[in-house]
């Protein structure tokens, strides 16, 4: 795409993310009833989660056509409108990885590869076999989507043939006043991409953002190292040395992955095209960013974790008001009062030179309110869950990445996919290799990996589906 398309192809998932505020909903509360063994609660989850899911995509399609007038894309209007269909999957696919993270969070990596390997694969043949560039693309991402989906039915069966439990309905949607509470103000937050879209270089501002986000989200995938973690505290199952084991697994991961993207920025941008190039700033600030962003995600899960007075499948209204909880959803309307503001000053009443320095700024907004919500979830949690930071790991983590980073640095810049790729598996091998021989917690937590990789292969296969939670 050229950077004017993906200014716009950015624009309909900001669109249709307005739509997907509700999917989260009653999934937040499936967790925590799932991973307390309330019998009915996968069934119920993803029933409820259904008829929202067909709503906002009844909703969406009634205002496709207005919101494409107001942004000057009635072009793509076909695009806009086969993008329900993902509204839909996105509804379905968060209740069935709320459900699983519960009993078996190792499936939601398996549905990521399903999900990615047939999305890859379609949008391959119809772009460069039909020459589809946008129909390819939308249908590869809701096509593997529906892969995703059908593989996660099969794993929650077990639940599926219980009775449906509509008194839960009823304690959601009392605790669900807190969640929307919390959805409306992290999408005002967002609502700075929608800012920034709209400048007159909008599109390619829009555009350098996105294609910087698609690197720096990489280095979110760490986090999911942790989430097992979240249902154990929920069951009280769950010691302060695991959690500190947690933190450290996903950093031992998130910096080598962020150093890579931070030295290596304009090799990775490239790949997508060499307009990007110039946007090597902006994924450099995304990447400290995602850092920030992956330690809120982890303190929030520990502050939610401890918070018990659902344990027993009812939602006090009075008892949600008054838990951290509560007092977490309401950051981001701290975070929206300090990025509009200054987004829109800097994109309106700044001279920008071009379409990157206003990416950049942006980016380094995120980077300031992100950074005092982390204040905040720290005040506000540090009494009553204590995350224990192994400061000696964490160094040795961020000494190997920087001898990384001068090996990436001494190496030739790369311009094409497959080159690109190797200097980053070098990068990885030389962390690795570093951390082998400097920290002998990583070479426990190797043998281990291997130990089990080994005992998944040599024992009998598995009925692949979540038994009745009793």
């Amino acid at each position: 795409m050229t950077a004017n398309e993906f200014g716009v192809w950015s624009n309909i998932f900001d669109l249709g993310s307005y739509f997907t505020i509700a999917s989260g909903l009653f999934p937040f509360w499936a967790t925590r009833f799932v991973a307390r063994r309330q019998q009915g609660a996968i069934k119920t989850g993803i029933a409820a989660n259904l008829v929202f899911g067909l709503l906002a995509t009844a909703i969406y399609i009634s205002v496709v056509f207005p919101a494409t007038r107001a942004f000057h894309s009635q072009a793509y209007i076909l695009v806009y409108l086969i993008a329900a269909v993902q509204i839909l999957n996105l509804y379905l696919i968060t209740m069935f990885e709320s459900c699983l993270r519960a009993v078996k969070p190792q499936a939601i990596g398996q549905g990521l590869i399903i999900e990615e390997s047939v999305k890859v694969s379609l949008a391959l043949v119809l772009i460069l076999g039909f020459n589809q560039l946008f129909l390819g693309a939308i249908l590869g991402i809701i096509i593997g989507a529906g892969a995703q989906a059908i593989f996660y039915i099969r794993l929650v069966a077990g639940g599926l043939r219980e009775r449906l439990h509509w008194d839960y309905i009823v304690q959601w949607l009392k605790g669900s006043v807190a969640n929307t509470y919390n959805m409306i103000g992290t999408q005002l937050l967002s609502y700075v991409l929608i800012l920034l879209f709209l400048i007159p270089a909008g599109p390619e501002a829009r555009a350098d953002y996105a294609a910087a986000a698609t690197f720096a989200a990489v280095i979110g995938y760490a986090s999911s190292l942790s989430f097992a973690l979240y249902p154990k505290l929920l069951a009280r199952n769950c010691s302060e040395n695991e959690v500190a084991l947690s933190f450290k697994t996903v950093f031992m991961m998130a910096i080598p992955l962020a150093t890579i993207a931070i030295a290596m920025p304009k090799s990775l941008l490239t790949i997508l095209n060499v307009a990007y190039a110039n946007a090597y700033p902006v994924l450099i600030l995304q990447s400290i960013d995602m850092l920030v962003m992956m330690t809120c995600t982890f303190y929030a899960t520990c502050l939610m974790g401890v918070e018990y007075f659902d344990e027993k499948g009812r939602i006090s209204f009075k008892g949600l008001i008054k838990s951290k909880i509560f007092k977490y959803f309401t950051l981001p309307y701290i975070q929206a009062a300090i990025a509009l503001p200054a987004t829109y000053f800097f994109l309106t009443q700044i001279t920008l030179t071009s379409p990157v320095q206003a990416a950049s700024y942006v980016t380094a907004i995120n980077m300031v309110v992100h950074a005092t919500g982390l204040i905040g979830l720290y005040l506000l949690g540090h009494k009553v869950t204590k995350i224990f930071i192994e400061w000696k790991s964490i160094t040795k983590y961020i000494l190997a990445a920087l001898v990384t980073a001068a090996v990436i640095v001494f190496l030739p810049t790369t311009t094409t996919l497959v080159l690109t790729f190797t200097k980053g598996i070098i990068a990885i091998a030389v962390y690795g290799t570093i951390l082998w021989i400097i920290d002998p917690d990583a070479r426990i937590l190797l043998e281990l990996l291997f130990k089990e990789i080994r005992h998944i292969f040599k024992k009998e296969p598995v009925r692949q589906q979540v038994d009745s939670p009793r």
